[in-house]
């Protein structure tokens, strides 16, 4: 059963991991990695990854990227939104701050966001404008 436009955005705001689909170029699958990231509904999506990484390099490229979560339990479901790239630009503490708050504990985010900015290089944070979606609710199958 299809998702209400409500229901999926509702459920794409829930912090799942997602997997970030991007073309990878002729002769290629699509480049699939799991990722964290953020969304509001009504807003556009956005991630956080290297600047010289694969993933940016591959979503400069093309110019659009897809993410997908899913669970199983209580029922399976599934949001899967693809959409351009609006924005790319230099993130901050306070977006790896934002990001780690929404996947980890509490007494976690000091001690991972003084890892990441220590050892992960420069990133960007990479916004991208819903305009295709597929749900789904499979109930309890």
């Amino acid at each position: 059963m299809a998702l209400t436009r409500e229901e999926r955005e509702t459920f794409l705001a829930e912090p799942h991991i997602a997997a970030l689909a991007v073309d990878a170029g002729a002769g290629r699958a699509p480049l699939t990695v799991p990722i964290w990231y953020q969304y509001e509904p009504g807003v556009e999506a956005w991630i956080m990854t290297g600047l010289d990484s694969r993933k940016n390099e591959l979503i400069g490229r093309a110019g659009r990227f897809s993410l997908m979560v899913d669970r199983l339990e209580p029922t399976v479901r599934y949001v899967s939104v693809e959409g351009p790239v609006v924005e790319t630009f230099a993130a901050t503490e306070a977006h790896l701050r934002e990001m780690s708050a929404r996947y980890l504990p509490a007494e976690k985010v000091d001690e991972y966001v003084a890892f990441s900015s220590a050892n992960h290089g420069e990133q960007v944070v990479v916004r991208m404008r819903p305009e295709r979606w597929l749900s789904s609710d499979l109930g309890s199958v």
